[in-house]
């Protein structure tokens, strides 16, 4: 006796492609439509904001001294600008190197003991200093460095370096705090209290354990110090009265208004005092990312 036979599916029970409809194609294209417009406007605003800068480069590039005469492209760039604008400020570059470096010095030197005080120690009214810190940034800078400079006349910091550098220190202080605050914060106090047991004190703790764990907080704090002491104009213009100190910003104010017609030489000069922060930033770029958001996760 044989075994019935199985029956075969026939063609309406075998599985069919479901269709595709026209909302499953859409999506993915109206997405990549998106992205691309999403690109194109982002490259047409990174355009609009490089154009002066490269404007700025060109014309540094170009041997002719009027804008009339200045091409979109440098077919014929030169150096002579550039050995120009060297042998005039390179004093000057010197003289903010060395107050921008100072002040990142100072600067930090006060700020990183400030923030793990309000931080970690459990001060009383820490939130009100860190907001009264928050406050001061609000103060105009014509104003301080009229306070300052009556102060600095006294104490005989006018003309120098150590007077220079205080004064550019305390642009980047009260952000130095606050964002060091923010990260210390985070630092979990048992680490703290594992260093305290093993021997070490409040102040040894900070400096090994506290200040190795926050560096990419300092050297955020540190390049944006820098780059307040760089670009400051108000305090090298207000506590100066003599060439004796004068960095690359007050220089170079007094050369456009002697060398107004030669644009050549005035472009190539910006281009160099902008060249040392923007050096700067493309190598520290990695560590402001960290650090500017290494506070906000705990």
């Amino acid at each position: 006796m044989t075994a019935p036979a199985t029956p075969q599916p026939g063609p309406t029970a075998l599985a069919t492609p479901r269709p595709r409809t026209p909302l499953a194609t859409a999506e993915p294209t109206s997405r990549r439509l998106r992205r691309a417009g999403n690109t194109i406007i982002a490259l047409l605003i990174l355009v609009v904001l490089l154009f002066p800068l490269y404007w700025m480069v060109n014309i540094a590039l170009q041997p002719g001294e009027g804008l009339a005469s200045t091409s979109w492209l440098p077919t014929s760039p030169g150096w002579g600008n550039f050995s120009r604008a060297l042998s005039s400020q390179g004093d000057s570059l010197v003289t903010s190197l060395l107050v921008a470096l100072g002040a990142v010095v100072v600067c930090l030197a006060l700020a990183a003991p400030a923030a793990y005080g309000l931080a970690q120690l459990g001060l009383r009214g820490a939130r009100t200093v860190v907001f009264g810190t928050l406050i001061t940034q609000m103060v105009p800078g014509i104003v301080i460095a009229n306070a300052l400079y009556s102060a600095y006349v006294d104490l005989g910091l006018t003309n120098s370096l150590p007077g220079l550098i205080l004064a550019d220190a305390s642009l980047g202080l009260p952000f130095s705090i606050v964002l060091l605050r923010s990260f210390m914060v985070s630092v979990p106090r048992e680490v703290v209290e594992a260093a305290m047991v093993d021997g070490a004190n409040r102040f040894t703790a900070f400096v090994r354990v506290v200040l190795p764990m926050s560096r990419n907080s300092l050297i955020t704090a540190g390049l944006f110090t820098f780059l307040f002491a760089w670009s400051d104009f108000m305090f090298a213009l207000t506590l100066n009265t003599t060439d004796a100190v004068k960095p690359i910003t007050l220089s170079m104010y007094e050369y456009i208004g002697a060398h107004v017609s030669d644009w050549g030489a005035v472009m190539a000069t910006a281009v160099v005092s902008a060249v040392p922060a923007a050096v700067l930033l493309v190598l520290a770029q990695k560590y402001v990312a960290a650090g500017i958001t290494g506070g906000s996760v705990k």
